[in-house]
């Protein structure tokens, strides 16, 4: 009588990587993680940018001989015209108090 001996082959490695229930979650929840840091970043920069000022504005015209001072004076009501200039500079991203005639800035309604 002769034993035959079988040997019961494993299952060849394919070489992809095989996840756990808990691996799966994980790669989940930091792919959810890198969505929403990449939507607050992109939602920061359009908010920075633009007329999304959170606050009411208005488009004024500039004439010729207006200055940002004489603009921001008038729209400052109660407030400083110092203040009102700043405002006026970072809403328009202006780096000085430089305007040309016919320029279009955005003006908040006070």
């Amino acid at each position: 009588m002769s034993t035959t001996i079988t040997h019961a082959t494993s299952a060849q490695h394919t070489g992809g990587i095989r996840l756990t229930r808990r691996g799966r979650l994980l790669v989940l929840l930091v792919s959810l993680a890198v969505i929403a840091v990449v939507a607050v970043l992109l939602s920061a920069t359009s908010s920075a940018s633009g007329d999304a000022t959170g606050y009411p504005t208005r488009t004024v015209v500039v004439a010729p001989g207006d200055t940002l001072w004489d603009i921001a004076d008038a729209a400052a009501g109660d407030d400083s015209t110092r203040d009102m200039v700043g405002t006026l500079q970072s809403l328009n991203a202006l780096d000085g108090a430089g305007l040309q005639a016919g320029q279009r800035i955005l003006v908040p309604l006070r």
